[in-house]
């Protein structure tokens, strides 16, 4: 039988992802992370900017988990939203807003000009929350990887 390249081998292919075996501990700390952050990116009385930041990092932990928990780390940080409809099989909706706020927050972050909104941040919270429902129906991973 003849080895079927996934998608995401693909990518590997070309230096985006690296494979690197899931690990349960790591997973779900992701998931912790991005879980208390997107909540904290609901308090409507922190600074918009704030609020930004902590949905945008929640996004980016959650994608990580996603990407982790099918055995892959990658080069870049806006391959972890590219990769959701192969990784939890989002809508394309969802990550291309997450891809929107990654060019956000790095003209932010680079070039000081963090230009943001309540409609951004509430796309960005609704996109993040799309992605912590989808891992939300997943199952557990085994506790230890194999090798261990």
């Amino acid at each position: 039988m003849a080895h079927v390249t996934s998608p995401l081998d693909n990518l590997v292919a070309s230096d985006l992802l690296k494979r690197e075996a899931p690990d349960a501990a790591e997973y779900l700390g992701l998931i912790h992370s991005g879980t208390v952050r997107l909540s904290d990116a609901r308090k409507t009385d922190l600074a918009i900017e704030s609020r930004f930041d902590l949905a945008y990092n929640a996004a980016h932990s959650l994608s990580l988990a996603a990407l982790r928990r099918h055995g892959y780390r990658p080069s870049n940080r806006y391959i972890v939203f590219q990769a959701l409809e192969l990784t939890l099989g989002v809508d394309s909706a969802v990550w291309r807003v997450l891809a929107k706020c990654n060019q956000v927050r790095n003209q932010g972050e680079y070039e000081g000009d963090l230009n943001v909104d309540e409609r951004l941040v509430n796309d960005l919270i609704a996109a993040c929350k799309s992605v912590a429902d989808a891992l939300s129906k997943l199952p557990p991973l085994p506790k230890r990887r194999l090798g261990r």
